[in-house]
């Protein structure tokens, strides 16, 4: 069978998205998604995508890790894929669509960007390594004065696999603030068990960390990854963060079809 497929990225953080509206891929298999995100014997990607009608929704956003194994929310992987729905004519220039982790609205801005707003999320909570926090998808976010020369796997890994995560696994962030508003990230990927480019819903936790530690409750950070910048806008009511809306580029890559 030929798979027609597009692939994006969001600050580096890749994934394949498939037109599923029509049942192309009937049924799912783990094992031909992990081969299909593989960046010797597939496409390559950190992620998998379909995008499927929703009865309440202008689409339904169905995400992979690349082990090929049903995921939460991806913060750049929703960006991507509204991008997608609108180079295929499902949407305009706003939306709103279902994700992992609930309904989801958007906008794609003038110069391409895509402003995409994220779940409430709670204050930090406040552990051993540093700060946890629930983004749409768990996120443990460790402090650090410089992020350069942090060997991110090795260190990324250890904390997926404490016995307080290992079993849901959680994404690890390191964090190192480089002005009053600004931050770099860089972010263990567990699904991916590697560092990646970018982590969205890993911003999203890091800046919410900023803002927590620094007293903000309102504001921006400008976040830079190892594949680009993301800014990230916020509120704080109460004791949770709303209005939170994450905002950088999706870069449509190529298309293809692959035998499966």
């Amino acid at each position: 069978m030929e798979l027609s497929f597009v692939k994006y990225h969001g600050t580096g953080n890749d994934f394949i998205i498939i037109d599923n509206r029509e049942k192309q891929m009937s049924h799912v298999e783990s094992a031909l998604i992990k081969r299909l995100c593989d960046r010797r014997f597939g496409i390559g990607a950190d992620g998998f995508m379909l995008l499927e009608f929703h009865p309440d929704a202008d689409f339904n956003m169905i995400y992979f890790n690349s082990d090929g194994n049903l995921s939460s929310m991806c913060g750049n992987g929703g960006r991507c894929i509204v991008h997608f729905a609108h180079q295929i004519g499902v949407i305009e220039h706003s939306t709103e669509f279902m994700a992992p982790d609930g309904v989801h609205k958007a906008t794609i801005l003038p110069n391409g960007d895509v402003n995409l707003k994220m779940s409430n999320v709670d204050m930090p909570k406040v552990v051993s390594p540093g700060y946890e926090l629930q983004t749409g998808s768990p996120h443990l976010v460790v402090k650090e004065k410089s992020v350069s020369t942090i060997d991110v796997k090795t260190k990324g890994r250890s904390f997926r696999n404490d016995p307080a995560y290992v079993d849901e696994g959680i994404n690890v962030n390191f964090m190192q603030q480089t002005g009053d508003k600004k931050l770099t990230v860089r972010t263990y990927e567990r699904g991916v068990e590697d560092e990646t480019y970018s982590c969205g819903t890993g911003v999203t936790a890091c800046a919410i960390t900023a803002a927590f530690l620094n007293g903000k409750n309102e504001g921006s950070y400008m976040v830079q990854t190892l594949g680009g910048s993301l800014s990230v806008a916020f509120k704080l009511e109460n004791t949770m963060y709303k209005n939170i809306w994450l905002k950088g580029p999706a870069v449509r890559v190529f298309q293809g079809e692959i035998d499966v």
